[in-house]
């Protein structure tokens, strides 16, 4: 058995691992940009295959930049997904010379941030790249949903993904680690080609609502909106014109927060 992440290392599986055929990611990114007025010089932290930052860059006119460490992902997002401009830089350390009106962070990016630092150092790049005024705006798992609840941890998931006829089988555990606060994920891959298994480890920060308007608030942010749903994750999914829940109970959050005229001047 060999260790890797087989879909971080093979783009095209994890596109069709997680389909958006409808761009929902994307969409929900552009109307959360429309209604805050933000300009078209967007960031994408995070930005994977580069599919949602293709949308924004070709089907809104916005003007996007994606960032992302995975060398594979990028080259896939350049082939398939061009337009924008990707560059491969870590989202704790990037210095990109030049500011942005929003930042989009989706899909559980913000949580490889780990550490208190790793999270001081990435709100930090955000102030220092975004214009007075510019939006942050992140969807990720929330912290709020595992406590009291154990279903997340009682059963094996199962799921299967067929790729130039080779189908994949992934079973996959989570358990948390309270001391680090972090959400980690074993999984298995196996293929009915008869390659070995591959075991992939992973794990995101858990951030409680409150504690991410302190840290927010503390890196010069105003947060407009904190909840759980509707999303582009969340079931049922989002659809333009459902107005946001009052609530942050469910397993995912969104975010949009504005950087203060003066905190990064």
């Amino acid at each position: 058995m060999t260790s890797g992440n087989l879909l971080t290392d093979t783009p095209e599986l994890y596109e069709l691992r997680f389909p958006d055929h409808e761009h929902l990611a994307a969409r929900w990114a552009e109307s959360v940009l429309d209604a805050h007025g933000a300009g078209s010089r967007v960031l994408d932290i995070g930005c994977g295959t580069g599919r949602d930052a293709a949308w924004l860059h070709h089907r809104a006119g916005r003007r996007v930049t994606g960032i992302d460490t995975s060398e594979a992902m990028l080259v896939h997002a350049r082939t398939h997904h061009p337009g924008p401009d990707y560059i491969r830089a870590d989202m704790r350390e990037f210095d990109l010379g030049h500011r942005f009106d929003a930042a989009i962070c989706l899909d559980s990016a913000l949580l490889y941030c780990h550490t208190n630092t790793d999270l001081e150092a990435f709100l930090s790049r955000c102030r220092r790249h975004l214009t007075p005024g510019g939006l942050l705006i992140a969807e990720m798992r929330n912290a709020a949903f595992f406590l009291g609840r154990t279903e997340p941890f009682d059963a094996l998931r199962t799921d299967t993904v067929t790729r130039n006829g080779v189908t994949h089988t992934s079973r996959t555990t989570l358990r948390i680690d309270h001391g680090a606060q972090l959400l980690r994920r074993t999984r298995t891959w196996t293929a009915d080609d008869g390659s070995p298994p591959v075991e992939q480890h992973s794990a995101w920060r858990l951030l409680f609502p409150q504690e991410l308007r302190h840290l927010l608030a503390a890196h010069g942010f105003e947060v407009l909106a904190l909840y759980d749903r509707p999303g582009p994750r969340t079931e049922p999914a989002w659809t333009h014109g459902i107005a946001p829940a009052d609530t942050v109970d469910s397993d995912r959050l969104h975010l949009i927060a504005r950087l203060t005229e003066t905190s990064n001047t």
